[in-house]
């Protein structure tokens, strides 16, 4: 496997006219031609863009617009999709930050759980993840320095701890969703993936305008679930004890119930949502994978009074979290339950992104650790909403921090 593409490395190159982006394009064209990891569905190029990231290679989950291109979102419902014609609102952003679209990547059917044919670069034969599949395989796999994701439920933080690499979910509503085939309006969230999350904040500043936060010792909560493996607590543990060794403060999460609530609570919105926004899909649900059928049929019955108290329960849930982090800079957790699992038939369990995407807010995936198999093994950081700078200048300094 060809090592994960160096953003920064790359930006510099660019901005010093040590490389070209038609240089970039050819050698992402090439990376991708040694080593495809079936992460791309389909390829185009439009004209370099002007910006900060100065001709950037980029891959576009299957569930955005890119103009020239179907979108198809891992459906056979969606097979003979004709091409968009305009881009979608988040394509446009990054182009304006210099990106280039290379391409679409593979999604789940409609960002949920029947998976696509991608493997996993960083543990062969083991599932890359999901939904975001294509877009976290073709990042580990170095085809491309920057791919585009979403986020429902774990769809950018697994895939990325599956893969081993950085990335970061947007807080929701921070950019428009339009050109988006999006799933659950109240949980839909854009994503990002970068070798590192030095390269996240990169990323981050060109988009958003706004320079890169400093570096500081962060003060941290860590919430430990129960239902991590051996492996990924023991991982949690280490690291815990490192980042302290290295002068931050790291104190124990004070309301797991609060986590539980709103774990319980994500999948109800979840399911009451989705049955509306894909009710054309609901129509063909015989032509459907199992699970996503059962979603959209689950929702489709739900009283709206349960998809209601299930958003009463995120509403106090936010003020609880407001109150237990004043004074901390991330929730620290782990971003999955443990390792990549073996095979290609499932995505794994996002049960630990849940709490955390009913409330919106950003995170960050830090890569780094493995376990004793040497798989991946990531860990998340959670913010405040519209917080991404502050967050990514902790998450820099984690993962300083958590180098051998």
């Amino acid at each position: 496997m060809t090592a994960p593409w160096s953003l920064r490395a790359l930006v510099a190159d660019l901005a010093a006219g040590r490389t070209t982006p038609e240089a970039a394009l050819a050698e992402a064209r090439s990376r991708i031609a040694a080593a495809s990891y079936d992460a791309w569905v389909s390829s185009a190029y439009e004209p370099v863009s002007t910006g900060p990231l100065g001709g950037v290679p980029l891959g576009v989950k299957d569930i955005i617009d890119l103009a020239g291109l179907p979108t198809r979102c891992g459906s056979v419902l969606r097979e003979d999709a004709p091409p968009a014609t305009v881009d979608a609102s988040i394509v446009r952003e990054w182009r304006r930050a210099g990106a280039v679209p290379i391409g679409k990547t593979v999604t789940t059917e409609f960002a949920f759980f029947a998976p696509g044919p991608t493997n996993n670069p960083a543990a062969p034969g083991h599932t890359p993840g999901g939904s975001s599949s294509g877009s976290a395989a073709a990042v580990a796999a170095g085809h491309v320095p920057l791919a585009l994701g979403s986020q429902t439920a774990g769809s950018v933080t697994r895939p990325a701890a599956f893969c081993g690499v950085a990335s970061l979910v947007m807080s929701r509503g921070r950019f428009p969703v339009d050109g988006v085939t999006g799933l659950s309006p109240s949980l839909d969230s854009h994503g990002m993936f970068t070798a590192t999350v030095s390269d996240l904040a990169l990323a981050w500043s060109a988009l958003s305008g706004k320079p890169e936060a400093a570096v500081s010792t962060p003060r941290l909560l860590v919430w430990s679930p129960e239902d991590a493996t051996p492996a990924m607590q023991t991982a949690l543990r280490t690291a815990v004890s490192g980042l302290r060794a290295a002068g931050a403060v790291v104190d124990e999460f004070p309301d797991p119930a609060l986590v539980s609530a709103l774990t319980a609570a994500h999948p109800v919105v979840m399911a009451y949502e989705a049955a509306r926004e894909r009710s054309v899909e609901l129509a063909s649900a015989d032509r459907l994978s199992a699970p996503l059928a059962q979603l959209l049929r689950t929702g489709a019955e739900m009283p709206r009074s349960e998809y209601e108290a299930a958003l009463a329960v995120v509403a106090s849930g936010a003020s609880r979290l407001a109150e237990i982090t004043t004074g901390y800079d991330a929730v620290l957790a782990p971003a999955a339950l443990g390792s990549a699992p073996a095979g290609l038939g499932a995505t794994g369990d996002p049960v630990l992104s849940r709490p955390w995407q009913a409330l919106g807010l950003p995170v960050v995936a830090v890569p780094g650790l493995r376990d004793e198999a040497g798989l991946p093994l990531g860990l998340q950081l959670v913010g405040s909403a519209l917080g991404e700078s502050a967050l990514l200048g902790t998450g820099r300094w984690v993962e300083t921090s958590l180098k051998p």
